[in-house]
C-alpha cells in the first residue's frame, strides 16, 4: 500500500511559535519513518507555507520560502488538497493533518475549525475540547462541574486591571494572599506566568499577563510537588505513568521548559501504587470532561503537608520537544516515539471514520 501523506503544521500566530517549531521537528522526524511528510510553516502573521524540508523546520523563517506559499480551503470537495497561492492550483493531497501548534490560533480551536470545515482527518482535540483546554478560566469551571479538586482561583478583564488595578490586588490579598499565580487565560508554555509573593510584585506580574490576553487568571500558591500524566486516545483514553518535575527554576516558567535542560524529570513519579492509581484515573476523568481526543497532557498538584492531590490544567497539544513530558512519559510506559505518533495519526483516522457516521441532513 502506499505510504500515507502526513501534513505536519507548525509556527503559528502565537507566543509559542518557537517552541512549536522544535516540537513540529521532533514529530516530523519520527513521521518520515512510516510516512510522507508535508511540512507547513505557518508565520507569525499566519501564512502558510511548503513544502519546508524537515532539515529547516526547528529554525524556519518565511523569508526563505516566499515562493511556496500555500493554503487548504474550507470545502469537503476540496478532498485533503493543498494549493498553492495566488492561483489555487494544486499541489498534493494530504491524508491526515497533524497540528504541532502551542497556544492561540493552534491549540485553541480556531485551526481544529477550519480542519472540521475542510473535513479532513486531523489529529487531536476537536473544536470544544481545544477551545475549553486553553481557555483556563472555562476549564476549570468545566473541571468543577465534573468534581475534580482544584486551587482556589479568581480571574479578571484586562480592562479591570489596567483602570482598577488597586481594587483587584486588594480582593486577591484578601481572598487568596501570597504567594499567589498570575497567568494570561489563554497562552500556554508558561507565556506570560509570574509567581508574586508581595504586592510590587503582583502589580507586575498582573501587567505582564495582561499583555498577552484580556483575561487574567490568578491561583493561589500551594506548596506541592508537580505531576504531569500523558494521556491518549479518543472514547477509550489510557494514561501513561505519572512523572514529576523539579523545576530548576523557581517554578516550571518558559525557561525551565524548553531553554534550560537543569529540570529534574522524574519518571516514574516516586508515589505510592495508590497514589498512581488515583492520578491516573484523574487523568482520564479531565480527559473525558472536556471531550478530549488524540493526546493530552494533564498536570496536578500534590500538596506537601496533605497528600491532597489536586488537577492544575489539561494541554490538548503538549510539548513534543525532545525534554517534553508528554513523549517521555509514554516511553517510560513502553511507548516509543516512533510507535507513539504512528497511533496518534491511527486515532485521528478512528474519529474521522467515526464523525463519518454522522447525518449532516435531515428528510422531512
Amino acid at each position: 500500500m502506499p505510504r500515507l501523506k502526513i501534513a505536519v503544521l507548525f509556527g503559528g500566530r502565537s507566543g509559542e511559535h518557537e517552541v512549536s517549531r522544535n516540537s513540529a521537528f521532533t514529530v516530523a522526524t519520527s513521521l518520515k519513518k512510516t510516512y510522507d511528510v508535508f511540512p507547513v510553516g505557518i508565520s507569525k502573521e499566519g501564512e502558510w507555507y511548503g513544502p519546508i524540508p524537515i532539515s529547516e523546520m526547528a529554525g524556519f523563517s518565511p523569508d526563505n520560502f516566499r515562493d511556496r506559499c500555500i493554503t487548504i480551503l474550507p470545502n469537503p470537495k476540496s478532498n485533503s488538497t493543498i494549493y498553492s497561492l495566488p492561483d489555487l492550483e494544486p499541489i498534493t493531497r494530504i491524508d491526515v493533518f497533524f497540528p504541532v501548534l502551542h497556544g492561540t490560533f493552534g491549540e485553541d480551536g480556531t485551526m481544529q475549525g477550519l480542519l472540521e470545515l475542510a473535513h479532513v482527518p486531523y489529529v487531536g482535540a476537536g473544536v470544544l475540547a481545544s477551545s475549553v483546554g486553553m481557555d483556563k478560566i472555562i476549564m476549570k469551571k468545566v473541571f468543577e462541574q465534573s468534581g475534580l479538586p482544584q486551587v482556589p482561583y479568581l480571574y479578571y478583564l484586562r480592562k479591570s486591571i489596567l483602570t482598577q488595578q488597586q481594587s483587584v490586588m486588594n480582593e486577591i490579598e484578601e481572598k487568596l494572599g501570597y504567594p499567589c499565580f498570575v497567568k494570561p487565560v489563554n497562552m500556554g508554555s508558561s507565556v506570560g506566568i509570574s509567581k508574586a509573593s508581595n504586592s510590587s510584585e503582583l502589580s507586575d506580574a498582573l501587567l505582564l499577563a495582561a499583555r498577552y490576553d484580556r483575561k487574567v487568571i490568578v491561583e493561589k500558591g500551594v506548596s506541592a510537588r508537580e505531576i504531569e500524566v500523558s494521556v491518549f486516545g479518543n472514547d477509550e483514553p489510557e494514561a501513561s505513568l505519572p512523572g514529576e518535575i523539579v523545576p530548576c527554576n523557581e517554578f516550571y516558567d518558559y525557561n525551565a521548559k524548553y531553554l534550560d535542560d537543569r529540570s529534574a524529570l522524574i519518571i516514574p513519579a516516586k508515589l505510592t501504587a495508590a497514589q498512581i492509581t488515583q492520578i491516573r484515573e484523574l487523568a482520564k476523568k479531565a480527559y473525558q470532561a472536556v471531550d478530549c481526543s488524540g493526546l493530552s497532557r494533564i498536570d496536578f498538584f500534590l500538596v506537601n503537608d496533605t497528600n491532597e492531590i489536586l488537577i492544575n490544567e489539561i494541554n490538548t497539544l503538549p510539548g513534543f520537544t525532545s525534554i517534553s513530558m508528554f513523549p517521555k512519559l509514554w516511553e517510560h510506559s513502553g511507548i516509543p516515539l516512533d510507535e507513539l505518533t504512528a497511533k496518534l495519526v491511527q486515532f485521528a483516522q478512528e474519529r474521522y471514520e467515526e464523525k463519518n457516521r454522522n447525518s449532516t441532513t435531515h428528510e422531512f
